[in-house]
C-alpha cells in the first residue's frame, strides 16, 4: 500500500514510514549515549511528512522520544550509578518548564532560538575541549550543597529549551551535569536520560491535548526508538566516560554544523 491512511499516520507513505523508522532507530542510539537523537529524527519528519504542520513534527517526535528515553533510562538505572536527589530536582523544575516552552514553541523566532543554539553549543564545546579532564571522574566542582541549585536551575532552564523544540537537549544537560556539577559522563548521561523523561513528558502535557501527536506513526517510530536505546545504553555503559565524552564532542560538533548551515545557508 502507497500511503497509510489509517491510524493517523499523516499520510506518510510505507516507505517513508521504514525511513523514519531507521531515523528513529538512530536517533534512539545516540540518545541513549549522549543525546542529539533529534539531530536525525525531527530533520527526518520534517522532510518525510507530506504537508504537515512543523508542531505535528514536533509533537510526534517527542513522544517518540519520550518512549525511547524512558527505556533508556530504565537500562541505565540497572548498569550505571543514578543519583536520585538531582535527579527528583530536576525533574521537578524540568517539566513545568517545558510545558511553558511548548506553549511558547509558535511564538519565538526560529532564526532566534537557532543563534542561541549555535552559541551555546560553541561555549559548550570549547569548556570541553580546554578540560581534558571533564567528565572522566566524579568531581564536585559546586561548594558543599551547590549541586541541589544546580540542579533547579539547570532543569528549569533545559525544560524550557526542550519544550520549545531546541536541538541539543540531552547533550545540554550531559554538559551541566559534568560542568557544573561535577558528574562523570556515565552518570550524567544515567541521570540525563531520566530527567529527559520529565521534561519531554511536560511537552506532551501541551502537546497531545491539542491534538497534534500523530499517534499511529509515533508508535512504530517509538518501537524502533527504544531497539536503538538498548543498543546506545549497552555501547555507552561498555565504552565508559571516555568514548561518551567522545560521542559528545563529536555530536556537539555536528550540531554546531547543523545549526550554522540553518542560520547561513
Amino acid at each position: 500500500m502507497p500511503y497509510l491512511a489509517w491510524a493517523n499516520f499523516g499520510g506518510v507513505s510505507s516507505t517513508g514510514t521504514l525511513l523514519l523508522c531507521g531515523a528513529a532507530l538512530l536517533a534512539g542510539t545516540f540518545d541513549a549515549i549522549v543525546g542529539g537523537g533529534g539531530l536525525i529524527q525531527l530533520p527526518a519528519m520534517l522532510a518525510v511528512l507530506p504537508g504537515t504542520g512543523v508542531v505535528y513534527s514536533l509533537a510526534t517526535s517527542k513522544f517518540v522520544g519520550t518512549v525511547g528515553a524512558t527505556a533508556s533510562a530504565i537500562a541505565y538505572s540497572r548498569k550505571a550509578p543514578m543519583d536520585w536527589g538531582t535527579i527528583a530536582r530536576m525533574s521537578s523544575a524540568g517539566l513545568p518548564a517545558a510545558m511553558a516552552g511548548a506553549a511558547c514553541s509558535s511564538a519565538l523566532p526560529g532564526r532566534l532560538l537557532n543563534v542561541v543554539v549555535l552559541v551555546a553549543l560553541v561555549l559548550a564545546v570549547g569548556y570541553t575541549v580546554g578540560k581534558p579532564d571533564l567528565g572522566m571522574a566524579e568531581q564536585p566542582r559546586t561548594a558543599a550543597g551547590g549541586r541541589p541549585g544546580v540542579a533547579v536551575i539547570g532543569g528549569a532552564v533545559i525544560g524550557f529549551w526542550d519544550g520549545l523544540g531546541a536541538p541539543g537537549t540531552g547533550s545540554f544537560l550531559v554538559f551541566v551535569l559534568t560542568g557544573l556539577a561535577g558528574y562523570s559522563f556515565l552518570s550524567a548521561s544515567a541521570i540525563a536520560k531520566v530527567v529527559n523523561v520529565a521534561t519531554s513528558t511536560g511537552a506532551l502535557i501541551f502537546f497531545i491535548p491539542a491534538g497534534k501527536v500523530l499517534w499511529g506513526l509515533g508508535i512504530v517510530m517509538a518501537a524502533s526508538n527504544i531497539i536503538g536505546g538498548v543498543i546506545g545504553t549497552a555501547f555507552a555503559v561498555r565504552g565508559g566516560t571516555t568514548f561518551i565524552r567522545r560521542v559528545f564532542l563529536g555530536v556537539a560538533v555536528t550540531l554546531i554544523l547543523s545549526v550554522t548551515v540553518k542560520l547561513f545557508g
